[in-house]
């Protein structure tokens, strides 16, 4: 059984001399263990309420640091009101790891084809592209790429792997390309905390085009553009999928909701064709087949 921190915090105002609190307060299956142990007596003033207060302040801490390994509760209950508690910590204070749900790792993976300029912690280096590899960034708050680098932010995974053969598509910039995945709000604000202008490449369909306004556009205004390959309506013809139009037809944006012109030209694009692009066809090796 866990100590929760509002019932620690309901503890600490015990501690203090002739405190009593509500019991409607206190209902948890800690505080009915603490009850029935006589740690904790209960004052009834009717028959729906009653106090709750401590027997022996003494007892209690020996009490909690012999079921609950908590040797301070002060500390206890600094530390998980605390943003940055890590897994050490919750073990330092209440030999449980698994205190609280604590995200071990932070941050996205990065990729690219060719090398780019950027600084992590103030010190300069070379982000360079490796075969079979992604670099992951957890410090992003201390990562910062070139001034004159696009992020690309790129929505499927099987792109995101194979990048390198894309670079077709992005021949008259130098781009930084990042994961959506895993799931988070970090790439969201690092992208708002950097100047970088920003390209999406995801799907072109409506979905695709309802997480690029909803999760990027909405938080970045003009930074943020859609990408819409020049090769779209070709490979719309050739390779578009009727039946997932169908499926998103109910999701489509209103395009007169739609700020980016070019954005608005695609999805009438979409309905004129009555088909939509999945992001995986711009893969080099399937374009080209």
């Amino acid at each position: 059984m866990k100590m929760p921190l509002h019932i620690a915090q309901k503890l600490q105002q015990l501690q203090q001399a002739g405190q009593l609190i509500s019991g409607s307060l206190m209902r948890h299956a800690v505080v009915d263990k603490m009850l029935d142990d006589g740690i904790l007596l209960k004052k009834q003033l009717s028959k729906t309420k009653s106090q709750v207060y401590l027997a022996n302040a003494g007892a209690l801490q020996d009490y909690l640091h012999n079921h609950f390994g908590i040797g301070d509760l002060d500390l206890f209950v600094k530390k998980l009101l605390a943003d940055d508690l890590t897994r050490a910590a919750s073990v330092q204070i209440s030999g449980d790891s698994k205190l609280r749900n604590i995200r071990t790792f932070s941050g996205f993976p990065v990729n690219v084809y060719e090398p780019v300029q950027c600084r992590m912690q103030g010190q300069s280096f070379m982000l360079q592209p490796l075969p079979g590899c992604f670099t992951f960034i957890q410090d992003y708050n201390n990562f910062i790429p070139d001034p004159a680098i696009t992020i690309v932010g790129v929505e499927n995974a099987e792109n995101f792997s194979h990048i390198e053969k894309q670079a077709y598509l992005f021949k008259d910039i130098q781009p930084l390309f990042v994961s959506r995945y895993p799931q988070s709000n970090d790439l969201v604000k690092w992208l708002k905390a950097i100047p970088n202008p920003y390209l999406h490449f995801g799907d072109l369909d409506f979905e695709g085009i309802n997480i690029y306004l909803h999760e990027y556009k909405s938080q970045l205004g003009e930074r943020g553009v859609f990408f819409i390959p020049e090769q779209t309506e070709e490979f719309l013809l050739k390779f578009g999928n009727r039946a997932l139009f169908n499926k998103q037809l109910s999701s489509a944006a209103d395009k007169t909701t739609i700020a980016e012109k070019p954005l608005r030209e695609l999805v009438e694009l979409l309905h004129l064709h009555k088909k939509v692009l999945e992001q995986e066809v711009f893969i080099e090796r399937i374009a080209s087949s």
